[in-house]
């Protein structure tokens, strides 16, 4: 099964982009589903790298590397990025600038379309 996520929410102050990461890391634990995660908005800031969080808090920069690790793709609205001033040496490893095309592809090639 071909998972895509679309997460808008930033990557603290409200827990929408960390569920949306978790159910993707339960999705993407099996190794037989294929995830694919599009940050868009404010999750464009989910993907900046060197996220300092509190012990025993979580952090999403954790959870996009832990999912780049078992395969999912991750792609960051480059608009977004550029509108938040956030360049592409900045993402976190296993993050790319990506573009609504290539949503629209991602969109068109997934089983389930997941939003949060």
């Amino acid at each position: 099964m071909k998972y895509l996520f679309i997460l808008n929410d930033p990557p603290y102050g409200t827990e929408r982009s960390y569920n949306g990461l978790r159910l993707a890391a339960s999705l993407a634990k099996t190794g037989t589903d294929t995830v694919t995660i599009f940050l868009i908005g404010d999750a464009a800031s989910c993907a900046v790298a060197g996220q300092t969080t509190p012990n025993g808090y979580y952090n999403l920069e954790r959870m996009l590397k832990g999912l780049a690790a078992k395969g999912a793709q991750i792609g960051v609205c480059g608009t977004c990025m550029d509108a938040r001033g956030i360049k592409p040496e900045s993402l976190v490893q296993g993050a790319k600038r990506s573009s609504m095309d290539e949503l629209a592809g991602w969109t068109r090639e997934a089983d389930k379309v997941l939003v949060f």
